[in-house]
């Protein structure tokens, strides 16, 4: 293990100590919490432009049911709409909204006309304005006396709320939707983080082997340990601006999301013991650890076999032919997760939870909504049983590999190899 030590920590220490590591590990937060909070600053901001809407009605029924707001200024207009097309009038309006019958009849319809795109504002609030009047005509044409109160009584919101028993018999607020959206990020960021982090120890053997370091290495260290230190190597740094992302993304938070909270409107005490309840229903905990666990365990299994291929080819454009085993695999994790969610405890999510190539990924979006403690060290045990298979056999092709060139590699070489 001696050596394997000297190597991950000097690989280690080269890795972080680049500029291109210490850049991204530094602004990848910064740019994500500006791309989430700069949306919602720039959302405040009012215009303050003030937006004339022409309402042609040939019904006659529907101009009174639009008012003015801070926003959008309306007027009845009563010309042709084709002078609105070659008539100077037509430049003090923003919009033409033309209503050419009884909107209680199929063949009455609405049309915006305007120089630019429609604002999807204007255009929902035109909709529900009309809507709601040819409800209520709709209603009066019944003549039944009180109508209205009938009808506001029929229509009524049932809330759904999901509450989690836990292990000493508390209540706890959940909510399925978080719960969704934790399991994805979390299964997003596995699949980011175990094929960019595998294909970095691929490069970095190419790399080695183009550059003939590699033939000054192995005089030293067995091929075996020289594959290990790069794998373990690379896995920390990984985990390193993994932990330098929460805590930095956490501080940017922190500092400029301050500002938005006194721009925003001001969400009440209750929603806000609402929301904190409902994520404060996920273990967070085993979240963490179960996320840090797949992640190593992924990424040894996938890194080992990106190892194999680097070691196997003279440059990097070689690689393409020995990638597609590897893609598929990992991009049919992703596409099971997408799908596991909707059904996390069904056979698709469970099985795919347990095949080491999909169960870092699969897996990530079940624990949210909980997942028994035996399925979880199967697949544990599983997925790290794998990867030592899986490193066995590709230390047999990076042995003869590392030190193989000038010569195409086919996938019948490398079975020899195997069988070597």
């Amino acid at each position: 293990m001696g050596k394997i030590g000297l190597i991950i920590r000097q690989e280690y220490k080269n890795r972080v100590a680049k500029k291109s590591f210490l850049l991204l590990t530094f602004l990848m937060p910064l740019l994500f919490v500006l791309l989430l909070l700069v949306p919602m600053w720039l959302s405040l901001i009012e215009s303050g432009k003030k937006y004339n809407v022409a309402v042609v009605d040939w019904s006659g029924c529907y101009s009174a049911v639009f008012l003015d707001t801070e926003k959008y200024l309306f007027d009845e207009a009563t010309a042709p709409l084709d002078s609105f097309r070659t008539n100077s009038e037509s430049s003090g309006y923003d919009a033409i909204v033309v209503i050419s019958g009884d909107l209680r009849n199929a063949d009455a319809s609405v049309t915006i006309y305007s120089e630019q795109q429609v604002d999807l504002e204007l255009k929902q609030y035109i909709q529900k304005a009309l809507e709601k009047q040819v409800r209520e005509d709709k209603l009066a044409s019944f003549n039944i006396p009180d109508i209205e109160s009938v009808m506001s009584i029929l229509n009524t919101e049932v809330s759904v709320e999901t509450v989690k028993w836990n292990s000493d018999g508390s209540e706890t607020l959940s909510s399925s939707e978080i719960a969704l959206v934790v399991g994805m990020l979390a299964t997003m960021l596995i699949y980011m983080f175990i094929f960019v982090y595998g294909a970095q120890v691929m490069n970095s053997v190419v790399q080695e082997k183009v550059n003939r370091i590699v033939e000054v290495m192995v005089c030293s260290v067995k091929p075996f340990e020289l594959m290990m230190g790069k794998i373990i190597s690379i896995a920390l740094v990984g985990l390193t601006q993994f932990a330098i992302w929460i805590v930095l993304t956490l501080v940017f938070f922190l500092i400029f999301g301050q500002p938005l909270s006194f721009q925003a409107e001001v969400t009440s005490t209750s929603d806000f013991s609402a929301v904190y309840s409902m994520l404060m229903s996920i273990n967070w905990i085993e979240m963490l650890v179960c996320f840090v666990a797949y992640f190593i365990g992924g990424y040894l299994l996938y890194a080992s076999i990106f190892a194999a291929i680097g070691s196997a080819v003279d440059n990097e454009t070689d690689t393409q032919q020995f990638m597609l085993p590897i893609t598929i695999p990992i991009l049919f994790a992703m596409y099971a997760a997408i799908y596991s969610a909707q059904n996390p405890d069904g056979p698709l999510a469970f099985w795919c939870s347990m095949i080491p190539f999909t169960s870092p990924i699969v897996m990530m979006v079940r624990l949210p909504f909980g997942v028994l403690l035996w399925e979880k060290i199967v697949s544990l045990v599983i997925l790290f049983a794998s990867f030592v298979a899986t490193t066995w056999l590709s230390a047999k092709i990076y042995r003869t590999g590392i030190l193989m060139y000038g010569k195409k590699i086919s996938w019948r070489e490398l079975w020899k190899w195997l069988k070597a």
